[in-house]
């Protein structure tokens, strides 16, 4: 689906305008998503039509990336998510070290808003949150009258991307954005969900051990015994090596700490939980949410699963229902 998004420059973000919403003291610099090629759809789309061209030696190809591209997001989605949302990406330090993250708002809704931070899949500048992700993943949910803040994590959009510890002291990132939100501006900082994507799903399940300000979780494609996982994906041991300190001499232990299956008791009873997930998942195992919905179930800790049939790990078939099933769940719980 990004694949005739990321040929435009990878959709960089930092060269954006400046912007204004976000008020505490450890943002360092701020500014605007909707800049730059984002300022307006037509120039966005031209920038990508003259990146296909350089590639594409079929004219009918290229008519056919420029279709998907506008069947994927199309001039009026923009403008409306532009008219009716602020959106920005910002710097801001944690334990010393510069972290870049993102804040995404209704423009025109009433204070008190409440607020979902967002904690993605991948690992380094993979699945890292550009423009076009945004759009897709999170502007409609936005929509819906939730602010979004969210942490590419430390190691990306950086030289030294191994400070990513995959679910290691990089965690501090998420708990910096949460101790954040008591200052932004017309939000309800009683009124925190979290959502979290794939990796991301380990990320939020880490956080609710460490905090009880949370209360409503919704899951997309999270694994939940990494260790178990590198049976269903041995690729994986290839990311844990790399990003996980010490792996190789403290593997069971380094698994252990990421792997929510082992410390269910940790986590709060009163938070719900909403775990999605695509039957035909090749990167997550289904199983692995069904054997958290189970533990859940044991644990009387309040949950819903929803498995997708014959869907992806991106539930790419079932996009707008699980949107609906995410907004529901936080209108429901927040």
């Amino acid at each position: 689906m990004y694949r005739y998004v990321f040929v435009a420059l990878l959709a960089v973000l930092p060269f954006c305008s400046f912007a204004d919403l976000l008020s505490d003291e450890l943002v360092k610099e701020e500014n605007s998503c909707f800049s730059w090629i984002f300022e307006d759809y037509d120039t966005w789309r031209s920038t990508v039509e003259k990146a296909r061209s350089n590639q594409a030696e079929d004219k009918e190809k290229l008519k056919q990336a420029m279709e998907k591209f506008d069947q994927t997001f199309g001039k009026d989605q923009f403008t409306k998510y532009k008219q009716n949302l602020a959106c920005s990406t910002f710097k801001y330090e944690v334990d010393g070290i510069d972290v870049h993250g993102f804040y995404i708002r209704p423009t025109k809704a009433a204070s008190d808003l409440p607020i979902l931070v967002y904690n993605r899949g991948g690992n380094q500048n993979f699945g890292r949150v550009n423009f076009p992700r945004m759009m897709l993943d999170l502007f409609p949910i936005a929509h819906e009258g939730f602010a979004i803040i969210g942490t590419q994590y430390r190691g990306t959009q950086t030289k030294n991307t191994l400070l990513d510890e995959f679910g290691g002291a990089d965690v501090n990132d998420v708990m910096a954005l949460i101790d954040m939100i008591p200052s932004l501006p017309n939000i309800d900082k009683d009124r925190i969900g979290m959502y979290g994507v794939s990796r991301g799903g380990m990320q939020s399940f880490l956080t609710l051990k460490r905090t009880n300000q949370v209360k409503a979780l919704a899951v997309l494609g999270g694994a939940s015994d990494l260790a178990k996982e590198l049976e269903f994906r041995p690729f994986m041991e290839k990311v844990y090596k790399r990003q996980i300190p010490n792996y190789l001499e403290n593997k069971n232990a380094e698994l252990t700490k990421r792997s929510v299956v082992n410390w269910i008791p940790s986590l709060p009873k009163t938070t719900p939980i909403l775990l999605l997930h695509g039957e035909s998942d090749k990167r997550v195992s289904v199983q692995s949410s069904i054997t958290l919905a189970e533990l859940f179930a044991k644990h009387e800790i309040p949950h819903k699963l929803v498995i997708y049939p014959n869907d992806n790990h991106g539930l790419y078939y079932n996009k707008g229902n699980a949107d609906k099933e995410i907004v529901e769940w936080f209108i429901k719980h927040l």
